[in-house]
């Protein structure tokens, strides 16, 4: 909720869901490279970060409580053909494919006055 009590927006949580997600992986010893990675032909990446070595390309999906269907479900094929052509473009701009790198997709469940709960699926695809 806003301060004025009225519901946020499904973009204002999205956007909410990446800092929690963004603040988790800090937490967990990630360095963030970069959010909301737009690649110029329609790739996209929510957060790419380091753990050490290891590059992540992480996908965040923020459902509030009770939500229909959990967020890893929703990243369906055509998502992660988007979030892969990001991916790609970071590469190809780092020069090397010659690293090691997965895919993650984070869950962040919302629920008005309580923490949010987050959950990581590694190597999700």
């Amino acid at each position: 909720m806003k301060r004025d009590g009225s519901p946020l927006t499904l973009k204002e949580t999205g956007d909410f869901g990446e800092k929690v997600a963004a603040a988790w992986l800090r937490a967990k010893g990630c360095k963030i490279l970069y959010r909301n990675f737009r690649a110029p032909h329609g790739g996209e990446v929510d957060i790419v970060a380091r753990k050490g070595a290891l590059l992540l390309f992480v996908e965040v999906k923020t459902r509030r409580s009770g939500a229909k269907i959990r967020g890893f479900d929703a990243v369906n094929a055509g998502k992660r053909a988007l979030i892969e052509r990001g991916a790609n473009e970071w590469l190809r701009l780092l020069g090397t494919r010659e690293i090691p790198w997965r895919f993650d997709v984070i869950e962040v469940s919302v629920e008005h006055g309580q923490p949010p709960r987050v959950h990581r699926i590694e190597n999700a695809f």
